[in-house]
């Protein structure tokens, strides 16, 4: 079992992420090469699971675009597995999407402290999942996000539970049917994989399933706040080479402009590329396409309209 999947009250063989795969092969008699096949196939299964609980996750990423486009916080919570997928999606939108710091952001058991096993105790404790949300200041403009592949791990149910109290909106994202998370939350995401090849080790189908509705939660949402132009990321931070070379490129694939143009235009900007592309293409200057950016709400193609 992956560490964040409490028993809560019900014993393990309720849950659909603790079946047994399978009780008549025995993986020791198996090649390296067969059991990777094993593998390989039961991964398959995952994208099938995600797609669908697609009309679920749809409604919930509209919901939580709100909430951001109101000036609220995406706010993941999770244990274990679950809650370093939480925090690695988190962490990437800042780099990613020029997000401001802690627009997006992660709530993760335990975090804080040193050891393994200590880490392993704090996701059994509710009480501190509702405390890390009220030290937040969530209220009814933020979106919390609980992820748990069995959909009652203590600490993520207390903080949703505290989110929901606070009127925030809230979403699940678990791999069971009929979980206790669902009842809390607004919306549920059930992506059911079912058992994994090690029976219980949801690090495996269930995680890869959450790392998929995670990377759909945030880049869409990204997507629908205007932080792309097409298929390209027109607002990275450009904190690094490799993002401003990024950048760089977005601008120049925008706008059809040669080098010389693109570099002014980005020196013009400040490095904004989401500016640049507006003054090239507008044909005005980087104060001009910032000020018609704002009046868009940062939607590249309504402020050249």
């Amino acid at each position: 079992m992956a560490p964040g999947e409490q028993t809560g009250e019900l014993g393990l063989e309720k849950l659909v992420t603790e079946g047994r795969l399978t009780q008549d092969t025995d993986y020791d008699d198996l090649s390296t090469r067969e059991l990777l096949g094993l593998v390989n196939r039961e991964d398959a299964i995952v994208p099938a699971a995600v797609a669908a609980a697609g009309d679920e996750l749809a409604v919930a990423i509209d919901a939580i675009v709100e909430r951001l486009r109101g000036g609220g916080r995406l706010v993941y919570v999770g244990a274990g597995t679950s809650g370093r997928l939480a925090a690695l999606d988190a962490e990437e939108c800042e780099s990613t999407f020029a997000t401001e710091p802690g627009q997006v952001t992660a709530i993760v058991a335990g975090a804080s402290l040193g050891s393994a096993a200590e880490r392993d105790a704090a996701e059994d404790d509710g009480e501190a999942g509702a405390d890390a949300v009220r030290g937040l200041g969530i209220a009814r403009d933020d979106a919390v996000v609980g992820v748990s592949a069995s959909g009652r791990t203590p600490f993520v149910v207390g903080a949703v539970e505290a989110a929901a109290a606070a009127g925030a909106l809230t979403v699940c994202v678990v791999s069971v049917p009929d979980s206790v998370l669902a009842r809390i939350a607004e919306h549920e995401v059930a992506v059911v994989v079912g058992p994994e090849i090690v029976a219980g080790s949801t690090r495996l189908k269930a995680g890869t399933a959450q790392k998929l509705v995670l990377n759909s939660i945030s880049t869409l949402s990204m997507i629908r706040l205007g932080k792309t132009y097409g298929d390209l990321m027109v607002d990275v931070a450009s904190t690094n080479e490799k993002l401003r070379t990024r950048a760089r490129r977005a601008v120049s694939l925008a706008t059809g402009a040669d080098d010389d143009a693109v570099d002014a235009a980005l020196a013009a900007a400040e490095g904004d590329g989401k500016v640049a592309i507006v003054s090239l293409l507008g044909d005005v200057d980087a104060e001009t396409a910032r000020a018609q950016l704002e009046r868009a709400g940062g939607n590249i193609r309504r402020a050249l309209k």
